[in-house]
């Protein structure tokens, strides 16, 4: 189910686990004030390495890539995501990025 909410002053649609549903809702000023809501004070050009790769790459498959496709053809290693996005890299990833959570995320 997709309600919709306010964040940082922009209306953005989202699911009930707070994931965005609409691509084109999302802006990097937006990514900057999710990453805050999760504990991520500053996102580093490290950081947007990856989640740029994310809506990339959601953009030309149509879903949220896994932790494995962002290291495989991301080529950002696996070790370095956990580095960056604690605990849920995959998750907290896609939060940020405004998509959905990627298929097989508990």
């Amino acid at each position: 189910m997709t309600t919709q909410t306010t964040i940082a002053g922009h209306d953005v649609h989202v699911d009930d686990e707070g994931f965005m549903t609409v691509y084109d809702e999302w802006t990097e000023d937006l990514g900057r004030e999710l990453a805050t809501a999760i504990g991520i004070d500053e996102l580093t050009d490290a950081h947007w390495e990856a989640l740029r790769f994310l809506r990339s790459d959601f953009a030309e498959q149509g879903e949220t890539a896994t932790l494995r496709r962002v290291a495989k053809i991301g080529g950002i290693p696996t070790k370095q995501l956990f580095v960056l996005f604690p605990k849920k890299p995959a998750k907290k990833m896609a939060y940020i990025a405004g998509l959905p959570k990627p298929h097989g995320c508990v």
